[in-house]
Order: structure tokens, then sequence, then C-alpha cells
């Protein structure tokens, strides 16, 4: 019996990327109309099973004109006729950061690994260094020819990022870079809920009588840092009330910004200590600028939660294990991992497939910075 004709197979023999062709035969994405017309024949002459009751007409017609499809059919599914997932091969994990357990990425991770082995796909992980991102570089580590797909995990560098969605692999990003002149990544995005329990945690601050609300962290430092400033903001814009950036410590917009975590410390001592009135809650980027702030407002002798209300994200171990404990906005690792595996076959399957950005649920978590 005749092997089945794949993607693959019309690619290699036109000398084009599997990506190009699933384009043309799904009629998705932007394509040349004689690119399109030379890979649709070239499906038909294979024998591809999208195309098996189509055949075509003589090389040349007695009029001279170029050959057509000819369907004996009346009708013809466009889209691909869904096959298994492929089994086996390797995904390559991204990162400029070193993963450890406090972070919520090593649930995520994990679970990740295993629904990856269970499809028979290996991951290798591959450190991606400032001299990689200065010089827009592949880690030393990294094999494209061995490799079926990109996932990247803290890269939030926006050339980096669009010269990995250029090498014509399936590439998924875990929270991305922050586009400030609207270009989009071509790539798959997989984000927490970064919107909805901030929004919830405003609007019960609110009620409470807490209105003036502060953000601390860089909002351009990845999407999920941007999308929980945007929120506060939001939040407060639907209940009518001032969104106030003074009570904001956001980094970035000062020329003083700290390089290393003693520099912040101290950047954060002054940045409260020149404050002329502290907000009633600041609401943290993450759990660890939390701990930050809360250490320099114990320098200050700013005590929480009786003179400011203290709220993070993540819910990582030590905002447990704090005193008082950390509000928080906890991230759902397992099922962002499971997400990911997901997002990364269904993109490996069909290539040509449309661009996904997808959402995993979060819960806001009271604790005693909030005086719960």
């Amino acid at each position: 019996m005749a092997a089945r004709v794949t993607i693959q197979d019309i690619a290699d023999s036109l000398g084009l990327s599997r990506n190009t062709v699933s384009k043309a035969i799904n009629n998705t994405g932007v394509l040349a109309d004689a690119t399109r017309e030379k890979i649709l024949h070239k499906a038909v002459e294979m024998g591809y099973k999208q195309f098996s009751y189509v055949s075509l007409s003589p090389s040349k017609t007695e009029s001279g004109a170029e050959p057509i499809l000819s369907v004996r059919s009346s009708t013809v599914d466009t889209a691909e006729v869904p096959s298994p997932p492929r089994r086996g091969g390797t995904i390559a994990l991204f990162s400029t950061m070193f993963l450890g357990t406090s972070h919520f990425s090593s649930t995520m991770l994990d679970r990740m690994q295993n629904e990856l082995s269970s499809l028979g796909f290996g991951l290798t992980m591959h450190r991606v260094t400032s001299e990689n991102l200065k010089n827009l570089t592949l880690p030393n580590s990294f094999s494209r020819e061995h490799s079926d797909a990109i996932i990247c995990f803290e890269v939030f560098h926006q050339e980096y990022s669009d010269m990995i969605c250029s090498l014509d692999l399936p590439v998924l990003f875990v929270d991305a870079p922050v586009s400030r002149n609207g270009d989009i990544l071509k790539a798959d995005r997989l984000i927490m809920d970064n919107r909805s329990n901030i929004n919830a945690f405003v609007n019960e601050m609110a009620r409470r009588g807490k209105s003036r609300i502060g953000y601390i962290g860089n909002p351009f430092h990845c999407t999920s840092f941007y999308e929980r400033y945007i929120s506060i903001a939001e939040a407060l814009f639907m209940l009518k009330l001032p969104f106030h950036e003074e009570y904001c410590i956001l980094g970035e917009k000062n020329t003083e910004e700290p390089s290393g975590a003693e520099e912040y410390l101290e950047y954060l001592v002054k940045q409260l200590g020149s404050m002329k009135e502290l907000p009633d809650v600041f609401i943290c980027s993450n759990d660890f600028i939390a701990l930050d702030v809360l250490q320099a407002m114990k320098q200050l002798h700013i005590s929480v939660p009786k003179d400011v209300l203290l709220c993070g994200f993540d819910d990582s171990p030590e905002s447990r294990i704090l005193t008082p404990q950390l509000t928080t906005i906890h991230i759902h690792s397992q099922i962002m991992g499971f997400s990911a595996v997901q997002l990364l076959m269904s993109r490996i399957h069909n290539p040509g497939m449309n661009y996904r950005t997808v959402y995993t649920e979060t819960t806001l978590i009271y604790r005693g910075s909030t005086g719960d």
C-alpha cells in the first residue's frame, strides 16, 4: 500500500516550507496566486488526500492555456481533513532566566513535560543569554534541524522574538513582549488572565472605601505586567474614580531605574519616601516585587496593612510565609502546562491556521496584607 502523501512531501517536492504549502491548501494567509496555483497542482499530481477526487487536465489545452483543476465531485471541502496528531519529536524551550521552584513556571513545566512525554515528544531547554539578545543569535545548544517547535518563556525582547518567529517553526510564547509599535507576533500566545481578578480586587477595595490605588512594577516588561497595570485604570474608570499615576512606581519612566536586586530596593525606598502621600492600596506586578516593597516599607516604618494595603500576583510559596501573608492572585500552572501542549500540537499539525491568544483562569486570594 502506497504511503499517504503529506503536506511535507509536497513542500519537499517544490522546495517550499511546510507552512507555505499549508496556507495554499487550507486557503489561509497571504500567498501569490502563482505560488498557490503551483502548490495546488502539485497536491493533485501527487494524490494528496484532500484532492484524491480531483484530476488535472492535459498539460496544455488546445488553446494553449495553462492546465486547470477538474473536479469530479460537485463540491470541494477547502479545509484540511483532520488526521491523528503526529507523535514523537523534540520541543525546544527558550528562556532568559533560571526557572526556580519559587516561580509558577516550575509546576507548569512539569505538567508540560509529562504531557509531551505521553505524546512521544522530548523537551530540550536552552538559556537565551544577554549576548544572544544583543546580537539576535540562537543559543549554541539549539539545533533547528532537530526541533519541531519552540516554546518561549520569559523572552520579552521584541526584536529577538520576531527573529524566532522567522525561523519557520511553530512558536508558542508563554506571556510575550509588549508591542510598542503595533506589530503582532507571528506566533501563538498563552497568557494567564491578568484582568478579571484585578478588576474584582479594585471593586472590592472601592467597596471598602479604598479608592486611591497605585501600581508598582514596569508595565512595559511584558504583556502580563502591562495588562495588570492597564486593568487598574480600566476598573477605576468603570467605577468613575480617578487613576493617579503619582501613586505608581513604574521604573522605566525614571532615569534612575535600578539594574539589580539591591539597587531596586534602594530605588523603592527612595520612591516611596519621596511620595507626598501614600495611596490606600498598592498592587504589585508580581509577588517578588511585593516582597521588595515590604522590605522597603519596613525601612521607612510604613506598616502593612495599617498604613497601606498590598497585593501581589502569582501566589508564590513566599507569599504564604510572609508577615503579614500576601494577598495575591493565583496562577493555575497545571492548566497552563496542559494548554501549552495543546496549542503546540495543533500548530504542529496545522501550521497554516490563524494565530491564537489563549488566557487561562486565575484566582484572587485575600490574606493579611489587605487586612483579611
